[in-house]
């Protein structure tokens, strides 16, 4: 049996790096795929290509048996020699990134309680390099939308560990407009305040690792 030319990118790894912002079908929407479903899959080429470090690409669900799907590719790969438009694909139910149902959406399939972080905020880049905590946050009046932007200003901002530093040196540090889950992947301890309104201000004590209440 000639080997497939590709291997599938298991998801589970990224989604467990990055939970706030790299989101999988829950297991009641997995249970739910039925044969005609069109399914997400990420293909890596081997030998590995220039152009794309992987693909993903539609596959359409033709057989299940025991937790194992086989289906056939619904997509003509830009840069990956030996897989085509229709070939047979096999994978596992967690092999799946996306779900697209032929038939309307079962009853409840969809019900689940995960909240997605996309709301911008301005943070330190060295909190979302992993470098420093979270010291400081505080949430303003947000700014007016961005052109293309299709997710609005939380007004959060948050500045890292300030201990040892001057003030100087922390109004130096770069700073980077991006989603709250970016930061949330790197220190989700001050997730609890999320929802604290404009004009709330909390700082770390650094002895107890809660975080204050302060005048913003």
């Amino acid at each position: 049996m000639t080997k497939p030319a590709y291997e599938l990118v298991d998801p589970r790894p990224f989604a467990k790096e990055a939970p706030y912002t790299f989101f999988l079908p829950s297991p009641r929407a997995l249970a739910a795929v039925r044969p005609g479903d069109k399914v997400y899959l990420d293909f890596c080429a081997v030998p590995a290509r220039t152009k794309w470090e992987s693909e993903r690409m539609w596959v359409v669900v033709r057989e299940i048996s025991h937790g194992r799907l086989r289906g056939v590719l619904d997509h003509e790969p830009d840069d990956m020699p030996g897989l085509s438009r229709g070939d047979v694909v096999d994978f596992e139910l967690w092999h799946i990134l996306q779900l697209d149902f032929a038939e309307p959406v079962p009853e409840g399939v969809f019900d689940d309680d995960t909240r997605e972080y996309w709301e911008r905020c301005l943070v330190d880049e060295a909190i979302l390099t992993g470098e420093l905590k979270v010291e400081y946050l505080y949430r303003e009046e947000p700014d007016p939308a961005r052109a293309g932007d299709p997710y609005p200003d939380s007004g959060w901002r948050f500045r890292g560990d300030m201990r040892g530093c001057t003030d100087e040196q922390v109004q130096e540090r770069e700073a980077t407009y991006i989603a709250l889950g970016k930061v949330l992947n790197q220190d989700d301890s001050w997730l609890h305040l999320i929802d604290e309104p404009v004009g709330s201000a909390f700082e770390r004590d650094w002895e107890t690792g809660e975080f204050e209440p302060v005048e913003s």
